[in-house]
C-alpha cells in the first residue's frame, strides 16, 4: 500500500511539474508578438534593449523576461497580471528606472496616458 501511495504522489508531482512547466513554456516574447510596440534596439550575448511604445488602452498577453532594467521615458499606470491571476497596478513616472528579476507577466496600460519605456533585458 505505502509502494501504491509513493507512486501516486510521485506521478502528482510530475504532473503538476509539467504543467507548471508548459504554462511558463507558452509566455511569449513580446518584440515577437507585438511588433508594431516593441522595436528591438540591441541584441547581443549580453543583453537585449526594447523600446516599448504602447497607447492607452494596449494590453500585452503573458511573456516573460530575464533580469531587467526598465527606463520609463513617460509617466504611466499599468496593471501588471502574473501567471496564477494576481494582479497590481503601478504608477510610473518619466525618469524612474526600476530593476526586476526574472518574470512572467501581463500588462495593461490603463487611464488616458500611453507609455514609452526603455527594457533592458541581460543575459547571462
Amino acid at each position: 500500500m505505502k509502494k501504491l501511495t509513493y507512486f501516486m504522489l510521485s506521478v502528482l508531482l510530475a504532473a503538476l511539474a509539467l504543467g507548471l512547466a508548459a504554462k511558463t513554456a507558452m509566455a511569449e516574447d513580446l518584440a515577437k508578438v507585438m511588433p508594431d510596440d516593441v522595436k528591438v534596439l540591441i541584441d547581443n550575448d549580453r543583453v537585449r534593449v526594447l523600446d516599448v511604445t504602447h497607447k492607452p488602452g494596449v494590453k500585452e498577453p503573458m511573456h516573460s523576461h530575464p533580469a531587467y532594467v526598465s527606463v520609463n521615458l513617460s509617466d504611466t499606470k499599468v496593471k501588471v497580471t502574473t501567471p496564477d491571476g494576481k494582479t497590481v497596478e503601478k504608477v510610473r513616472k518619466a525618469g524612474e528606472v526600476s530593476w526586476s528579476e526574472a518574470t512572467t507577466h501581463a500588462l495593461e496600460t490603463v487611464g488616458t496616458a500611453g507609455s514609452h519605456t526603455i527594457v533592458i533585458e541581460l543575459k547571462k
